[in-house]
């Protein structure tokens, strides 16, 4: 919630790069991306153009940010559509911004909140930190149905800006068994993500899944 600077700013891009921790405007903010596909951290989710809506609030003074993500496939695959409804708050310090996030995956039952073992919720915890050019970021899960507290931690370096355009490069490794097909820590998520005003387009690598996929976002 893939989730590089709406989720996580918060997160949306993140599928793309990292998030930032810049202070965002006060009061509500709504918007919507429209995807070639949802990847998120290496892995493609839906395997479908995909459109993702976002609601946040920055609150007064504290800079602190609260919002909802969703991505909704456009078609089906195997039968089902892909639906995922998270939840988020963004503590922003200095130049670090710490987040909870609640994935909430709807496929396959409209149940919500269920943080069972069998549910359809997980809870992350993550901090990123930005300087100049640099972005890190490290998250686990912490609760719902994720037992084993699988980690992750991802780098980006803008390394252009020029005539609008601006290009990053990012690398990122889990264990989460979404990403990896062992479920020990791989590099998961390299890739290169080149943006100019409300439009990005990013290739991106699983080494441990050998996929790629390149994807095409539009912002409004």
């Amino acid at each position: 919630m893939k989730k590089t600077t709406k989720f996580l700013s918060l997160a949306v891009a993140l599928f793309a790069g990292l998030s930032g921790t810049a202070q965002a405007a006060e009061g509500f903010k709504v918007g919507v991306d429209l995807v070639s596909s949802y990847v998120f951290r290496g892995v493609d989710f839906g395997d479908s153009p995909a459109i993702q809506p976002s609601v946040t609030y920055t609150c007064p003074n504290s800079g602190i940010i609260v919002g909802a993500w969703g991505s909704y496939a456009v078609s089906a695959t195997a039968g089902s559509r892909y639906k995922e409804a998270d939840l988020f708050a963004t503590l922003p310090v200095g130049p670090f911004g710490i987040t909870v996030t609640d994935y909430n995956t709807v496929a396959n039952t409209p149940k919500a909140f269920n943080y069972s073992s069998t549910g359809t919720n997980v809870l992350e915890a993550s901090v990123t930190y930005e300087k100049d050019d640099l972005n890190l970021l490290a998250a686990i899960n912490f609760g719902g149905f994720d037992t084993n507290h699988a980690k992750y931690v991802e780098a980006g370096y803008k390394f252009s800006s020029k005539d609008g355009y601006t290009a990053k490069a990012f690398v990122g490794a889990g264990n989460e068994t979404y990403y990896t097909l062992s479920g020990d820590f791989k590099l998961v998520n390299v890739g290169v993500s080149v943006s100019k005003d409300r439009f990005t387009g990013a290739y991106i690598y699983n080494p441990d899944r050998e996929t790629s996929n390149l994807v095409f976002t539009a912002s409004f």
